[in-house]
């Protein structure tokens, strides 16, 4: 009960303004993080300080009792008894309530809540960007800083409160105590504070940078792992081991470069650090020596100076680790910044209503989008699709087809032009509301690494589970699903699929795809190479399902095997991001274009393909 009180001071889950832009600047971004945290981090400081003076004033009392045992043995206990068996017993029991409440504070309400609350809100950040903004990175880099920025930032405030606070009121206790005993004695502290704070300062100007330079360095190598087990198929298939282990080598020897050179600051800084305490401990302990030989200062004036110089001596090296150790993890989070505090570069309009939907119309006007090349994805495109109609859509590679589809679901804002959904601009829309209505089976049916049941009720969470087997049993997936087990011997529906479902083939990624496509029923269907990974036995099982899924349905399908879109109202040839051909399966042949050429060339074949990139 005693450690839950503290653990629960802070809810890391609390509600909070979520900001678009995020602070860019190291100080502003700490700070928007630690307000929750306001009234704990000033019981923190009161509680350092408070330990602080204790630990002074028992260096104080310490001299102090060295000069009782210098009188009279037996008069001590008769004089001093009292005052000495209080003093035990603050020692005894007082102490060790402030020094609780103080790490209790520190460890136990400030460290587990703080990185949990900065990982929580970084990944609910990071979940907002856009898909064109996790194109542009490694997957695994932006996880690495997700995981390493939150416990850096922790210990950069632990620091803070264990280390530099204490710290702080520690030296201001002992000049006061030095004060006391004998004014002269503040001249060798204060010409080693000045020579230590110089110190201090050349320190941390290089270690945050070099501890920067670390962080990124460490970065680059997660993302070229990740990246490299996570296509470790293709890495097998082309016997390429050795490649692989080059294209890490040189961000480890990176790595291992920048580490070094953040090490020899270390290794300089420990080197200076023991002449200038050597010089402390001279100073302070010889001056109190010589004003003891000149009778201005008690042997316990001298006790307590030594005491006092020795414990400082063993004091800086651990300040200077703190102080260090406060800058480097500063640098991770500068670092981690460079991912977590980037704007969010796809917006919902303010006030942006759901999506109000009618029929299905939907319309492209004068629709372009290049990626912000001069060539590539679409150029111009205006289009009218009717509520229901089905729509197929074709084209070599690179044609502007699915750059289409990323539009219509938002993933992109388009360069110029617009697109209606039932008369409404979906820039206007919330995205959430947009693709709610919209379902979508992809060419690449990756899948969760999670159950099947978890992958399947993701099309639609609240579904029963009889409606989620007749989902996979329309998708021609309920048998095979019946009979994995995966490695924890969990069975059926409860098999784990293993990352991107890569312990599945890719005809039962993609049926498992399309069942909880099925499961979505939602009213506006895009089909992009949906049946591409399935033989034809089972292609020839689901299109019944396929027809029936597109019942009542405004139907987009993309396809390279043109006898699986013959039967669509209407029929789309893209060609250099333009609508070249459209019109029925019959029309297009009877046209002659390029259509019926596909048509000709094809029989269970693909269409060619032009070296420009959707």
């Amino acid at each position: 009960m005693f450690f839950k009180y503290f653990e629960n001071l802070i809810n890391p889950y609390c509600d909070y303004s979520e900001e678009d832009t995020p602070p860019r600047k190291l100080l502003p971004f700490m700070l928007e993080y630690s307000k929750p945290f306001k009234a704990v981090f000033w019981l923190a400081t009161l509680m350092s300080l408070v330990v602080a003076a204790v630990e002074v004033g028992l260096i104080y009392y310490m001299g102090r009792v060295v000069d009782i045992l210098s009188g009279d043995p037996g008069q001590v206990w008769q004089d001093y008894g009292t005052e000495l068996i209080l003093a035990g017993l603050f020692v005894l029991l007082i102490r060790p309530v402030l020094q609780a409440l103080d790490v209790l504070l520190l460890n136990n309400a400030i460290l587990p809540n703080f990185g949990t609350l900065i990982r929580w809100r970084a990944h609910k950040h990071v979940l907002r960007q856009s898909v064109g903004w996790f194109e542009n990175d490694f997957a695994g880099r932006i996880a690495n800083r997700i995981m390493q920025t939150p416990p850096a930032a922790g210990e950069a405030v632990f620091q803070v409160f264990d280390a530099i606070t204490f710290s702080i009121a520690y030296i201001i206790g002992a000049a006061i105590l030095l004060t006391q005993a004998d004014v002269r004695l503040l001249l060798p502290l204060a010409i080693w504070l000045v020579l230590y704070g110089c110190l201090v300062a050349w320190t941390i100007k290089r270690v945050g940078p070099a501890s920067q330079a670390a962080s990124e360095a460490r970065s680059a190598v997660t993302g070229r792992v990740v990246d490299t087990y996570s296509n470790i198929h293709s890495v097998k298939l082309f016997a390429h081991n050795s490649l692989e282990l080059d294209y890490a080598k040189d961000a480890i020897e990176q790595t291992r470069t920048t580490f070094q050179k953040e090490m020899r600051i270390f290794t300089i800084m420990d080197v200076v650090l023991v002449s200038l305490n050597g010089l402390l401990i001279l100073g302070v302990v010889g001056w109190s020596i010589w004003l003891w030989m000149q009778g201005s200062a008690t042997v316990g004036i001298v006790a307590a100076a030594t005491t006092l110089a020795l414990r400082l001596n063993a004091m800086t090296g651990w300040i200077m680790w703190a102080l260090t150790s406060f800058f480097r993890q500063l640098g991770v989070v500068a670092e981690g910044m460079e991912t977590i505090a980037q704007p969010i570069d796809l917006l919902d309009a303010p006030n942006a209503s759901p999506l109000s939907y009618q029929d299905g119309k939907i319309e492209l006007q004068a629709l372009s989008h290049h990626y912000g090349r001069d060539t590539g994805g679409l150029d111009e495109i205006s289009l009218t699709i009717q509520p229901g109609e089905k729509i197929g859509l074709i084209g070599r590679s690179g044609a502007g087809k699915s750059t289409l589809v990323k539009l219509l679901l938002r993933f992109y804002d388009a360069e110029r032009g617009s697109i209606l959904i039932d008369g409404q601009d979906i820039r206007k829309v919330s995205q959430d509301s947009l693709r709610h209505h919209i379902g979508m089976v992809q060419q690449d049916s990756s899948l969760l690494h999670r159950s099947i049941r978890d992958n399947l009720l993701y099309g639609r969470p609240d579904a029963t589970e009889a409606q989620m087997i007749d989902a996979a049993k329309k998708a021609e997936a309920h048998d095979f699903i019946l009979d994995l087990q995966d490695q924890e011997g969990r069975r059926g529906y409860d098999a784990h699929v293993g990352e991107r479902g890569v312990k599945l083939s890719g005809g039962q990624r993609q049926r498992i795809t399309l069942a909880r496509v099925v499961l979505k029923d939602a009213p506006i269907l895009l089909l992009d190479e949906a049946t591409s990974a399935l033989d034809s036995e089972v292609e020839a099982a689901i299109q019944d399902t396929l027809y029936g899924m597109m019942e009542g349905k405004t139907v987009i399908a993309i396809a390279h095997r043109l006898s699986t879109i013959a039967h669509m109202d209407r029929i789309l040839v893209m060609d250099a991001g333009r609508i070249v051909e459209e019109g029925t399966h019959a029309e297009l042949r009877a046209l002659g274009g390029q259509y019926s050429a596909f048509w000709e060339r094809q029989s269970g074949g693909f269409l060619g393909t032009v070296e420009a990139a959707e």
